[in-house]
């Protein structure tokens, strides 16, 4: 992955051995930018918030002073400044991007919403009476959300046996859900809802989410209150953070929505956030489907909207992402829930091994690109985990 200059993602890294020299850098090419060392030499703004261990203080900052870093950044790259101090991505260690204030999970694309009402609900018609009407959501945990590389714990819980009684241990049946998860990062004052035309004005960027999730632990606790222990082990976001500034060329119309949002939430006639992204979910490094995010529902501007409507405050920093992407066909869904029809229909990999769900020992990674300025690809890197064997079957 090489990242070009209309991407110019930001991460924070470190060089030493203990990784007690974090600090924000940009990544271009095959190196990365340490924008503590450059920032006086790029007359950069907020030149204090790159020595930072995250980047919160520098998102808090707000578009104006974001986009002058971005422009001096490109003007120098471009010029061939001299002396510019660049090392190589892969002398770098990466660590998780910002501090994450709340996380919030969205369940935004239809086609994902209409395959899990029919495997989990099969009497039953596949989408809630509310679905098409509001960005349906739920609070996740923001102290297991961990940056790419962290193994992934099997984790354990209640599930439903065959007698319908409940037993313990760990998951059987551990997943992945693909998806783009947006940081925030001015703040909202409590009580005053963003509204679509604002979503720009908070949120810095983007990520790449895998909301690991337990398939059978979700199954029998969902209801009535939905996800909970099923999906709050670990959720892995990569570790370079793509401006929105980075994306307006992957800006388009989402999907026509039928009946019409309530006034808040219509986009109609508003500048479009629709994004043209193509994901690739590799397992064991085979490809096993890449989920079109331009078929989402609900676009990120209409999550904040949602998010903020009844006047909860955001915070920098603050984590939302868009629910599992899926497309219409097999081969571009985000879960493997959908992948094997809730596990009713393996998958067989180039190598020969089935999978219904996820076994201890498998790698998954998630990678994305959208379309830049004169044919250009805005890559988004990767979030990659391996799963790792539970170290307690049994409850304390």
């Amino acid at each position: 992955m090489s990242f070009g200059i209309s991407t110019l993602p930001y991460g924070v890294f470190s060089t030493a051995p203990d990784g007690r020299d974090r600090r924000v850098g940009v990544a271009y090419g095959d190196a990365v930018l340490d924008l503590a060392a450059a920032a006086e030499q790029l007359r950069l703004p907020a030149a204090g918030a790159f020595a930072e261990e995250s980047l919160n203080r520098f998102l808090a900052h707000g578009p104006a002073v974001w986009r002058e870093v971005r422009d001096r950044i490109t003007d120098a790259l471009t010029s061939h400044q001299p002396r510019l101090p660049l090392l190589p991505r892969d002398r770098v260690r990466l660590h998780l991007p910002f501090t994450v204030a709340d996380y919030v999970d969205f369940y935004s694309s239809l086609h994902h919403a209409e395959n899990a009402g029919r495997i989990f609900r099969p009497d039953e018609p596949p989408l809630t009476p509310n679905w098409k009407h509001m960005p349906i959501g739920y609070h996740g945990r923001s102290g297991t959300v961990v940056v790419s590389g962290t193994p992934i714990v099997r984790p354990a819980g209640q599930r439903r046996s065959r007698s319908g009684s409940p037993a313990f241990g760990p998951t059987r049946r551990l997943d992945i859900e693909a998806e783009l998860g947006f940081v925030v990062g001015v703040p909202s004052t409590l009580g005053q809802p963003v509204p679509l035309a604002s979503f720009g004005e908070h949120v810095f960027g983007a990520v790449l989410v895998n909301d690991w999730s337990a398939r059978d632990i979700q199954a029998w606790e969902a209801r009535p209150l939905g996800p909970f222990l099923a999906k709050s082990f670990a959720t892995s976001i990569s570790p370079w953070v793509v401006p929105l500034d980075a994306l307006q060329h992957a800006r388009i119309a989402p999907p026509a929505r039928e009946p019409a949002p309530l006034p808040y939430l219509d986009d109609a006639g508003a500048e479009p956030w629709g994004l043209d992204i193509t994901m690739e979910i590799r397992l064991n490094g085979h490809v096993v489907s890449r989920p079109p995010f331009a078929t989402m529902y609900w676009t990120p501007a209409q999550q904040l909207a949602h998010l903020t409507v009844n006047g909860a405050a955001l915070r920098t920093g603050d984590l939302y992402a868009s629910g599992t992407v899926s497309g219409p066909e097999r081969d571009q869904v985000g879960s493997l829930l959908e992948l094997t029809w809730g596990g009713r229909e393996p998958i067989v990999l180039p190598d020969g091994a089935e999978r219904t769900f996820l076994e201890d020992g498998d790698e998954v990674a998630i990678t994305a690109s959208a379309p830049g300025p004169g044919g250009e690809r805005i890559d988004f890197g990767e979030v990659r985990g391996r799963v790792i064997p539970c170290p307690s079957p049994a409850p304390p």
